[in-house]
């Protein structure tokens, strides 16, 4: 069973939570459902690299807002994971295991959905920030971009129906794909993702390729061991290139480029 996680002083995830709470049963500090539990927790989500002391789960879904400088509205959902240093929760240089098989489910039907969220941009996320340290999947799924749309109760209840919606069922299996290059909003993997058959594992987008090195690069196929090809944004890999490639060739991926 998964467990969803949202903070309570973040309201685009208390909206979700709170919407989803109204059919559970409350047994101390868990929601406990037929489909999956659900928490909401007093510190912030991105800093949750202590769930596992206190919960036992196949894996975790954290509800929470997205904030993005240039103001664009956008559903997103994206795995986690520092590249190089810990700005922002978890572990520097870690990144966590991806959820892909659920990601792929959670986007595609927020895009079946479309017409009920049209001014927004329905896209993934390249992997960032924390929790890194949890050994179960783990998944944000997030509401953008401004405090209007975090405390909009009708659409935070929009979105958090079709999280249970996905999570109400079976999810289908696809080969899964680890993801180099492209931009923190990578077209290309969405639509893979979209309309493709590969789900994905962590997204190392084309700002963060620097910091590749031999270390980093086995523990983020050792995170992604579901994965048997990496999906390259040919077009969009940068200076580093080739020291990408470099590494694929000594692994037992099949490489594809986009």
């Amino acid at each position: 069973m998964e467990l969803l996680i949202a903070y309570q002083d973040d309201p685009a995830g208390y909206n979700m939570a709170k919407f989803l709470s109204k059919e559970m049963t409350l047994e101390d500090d868990v929601f406990h459902g037929s489909h999956y539990d659900l928490i909401i927790i007093p510190t912030p989500a991105i800093s949750a690299d202590w769930l596992e002391e206190k919960y036992d789960y196949d894996g975790f879904v954290f509800l929470s807002k997205h904030a993005a400088e240039s103001g664009v509205l956008a559903l997103t959902c994206h795995s986690t994971g520092n590249f190089s240093e810990a700005k922002f929760g978890g572990n520097e240089r870690q990144v966590a295991v991806p959820h892909p098989h659920l990601q792929k489910a959670c986007l595609q039907t927020l895009k079946k959905n479309q017409t009920n969220f049209s001014e927004f941009q329905i896209t993934i996320e390249a992997t960032h920030h924390g929790p890194t340290a949890l050994t179960k999947p783990c998944i944000f799924i997030e509401i953008g971009t401004t405090e209007k749309q975090w405390n909009d109760v009708s659409l935070c209840n929009s979105v958090a129906s079709l999280v249970h919606q996905v999570m109400a069922q079976p999810l289908d299996k696809n080969p899964v794909a680890i993801c180099f290059g492209g931009t923190h909003y990578p077209s290309k993997f969405t639509d893979e993702l979209l309309d493709g058959e590969y789900a994905l594992g962590t997204v190392v987008p084309k700002y963060a390729l620097e910091y590749l090195d031999e270390k980093l690069f086995s523990h983020i196929l050792a995170q992604n061991s579901m994965a048997k090809t990496a999906l390259l944004d040919w077009g969009g890999m940068g200076p580093n290139k080739q020291k990408v490639i470099n590494f694929l060739e000594s692994k037992d991926l099949e490489v594809i480029k986009l």
